[in-house]
């Protein structure tokens, strides 16, 4: 089996090194391709305005000056000679939940080998930010080979791929794995000002506290009860639901 390593925090990550350590327990064929510094938050983007710089730093391991969206397009479009069976992605430092995966890099890296055909994860391992907390790594690298290989064998419909999150607890301390839903958090970005040496203002984006709907079954309930959350995401945006109610809409003003 052949899989392909990215992440969104950059090459010299520990969480990819981690990465890395987990996949092999699974395969000896194991690539790397990597953004060449911290991508965090820029979602699914492409790098269209700038060239992609890539740069071999040891056999089968590569940096690029891009997104994680490029580093899997430049992984199997140039890098490899054949697509891989499977991509990781991760593990990112702290979780990725609730209304956060449409910003996350992370997120990003398995939605891309998703459009391209390949089964895909997302790994986060979740940590309390406040006071610069260590971040549990041995958690995801003691539960993610054993969960990895029996989501292998799953029969995952086209579009979709699956997110995964591991508690922030010690390893002994998880109390399961829950398949769940997406949670919702309320909007948790304030803008920081500040001025700079020469007095101009300058801002940046910063995570306040946050409250959210905790309900049993989302990701974020998962976590808080110290359980690995898997959750399945697909890339068809389509809301079912409301279509007949839109369609109701606009032929109702088509009578008026």
């Amino acid at each position: 089996m052949r899989i392909l390593l990215t992440n969104d925090d950059g090459i010299h990550a520990e969480g990819l090194a981690v990465l890395e350590r987990i996949a092999r327990t699974i395969s000896d064929d194991v690539w790397v391709v990597a953004p060449e510094t911290d991508q965090s938050g820029l979602a699914h983007s492409l790098t269209l305005s700038e060239p992609l710089r890539l740069r071999q730093i040891s056999e089968k391991h590569f940096a690029l000056r891009g997104t994680p969206t490029d580093c899997v397009i430049m992984a199997v479009r140039k890098v490899l000679d054949f697509k891989p069976d499977l991509i990781l992605s991760g593990v990112n430092v702290g979780a990725n939940m609730a209304d956060d995966v449409t910003y996350s890099g992370t997120i990003a890296g398995a939605i891309e080998g998703t459009l391209q055909g390949i089964r895909s994860f997302a790994l986060s391992q979740a940590y309390h930010h406040a006071g610069g907390g260590l971040v549990p790594w041995d958690v995801v690298e003691t539960h993610a080979p054993k969960l990895l290989k029996k989501l292998m064998l799953l029969d995952l419909p086209d579009g979709t791929f699956l997110n995964l999150n591991f508690p922030n607890c010690s390893p002994d301390a998880v109390a399961g794995t829950e398949v769940t839903c997406q949670g919702k958090l309320d909007f948790g970005l304030t803008i920081d000002e500040r001025s700079d040496g020469r007095g101009h203002p300058y801002f940046w984006l910063r995570f306040g506290e946050r409250f959210g709907d905790f309900r049993a079954g989302t990701d974020i309930h998962a976590i808080r009860e110290h359980k690995i959350s898997v959750t399945p995401l697909k890339l068809d945006l389509t809301d079912y639901a409301v279509q007949d109610r839109v369609a109701r809409a606009l032929l109702d003003g088509a009578a008026d």
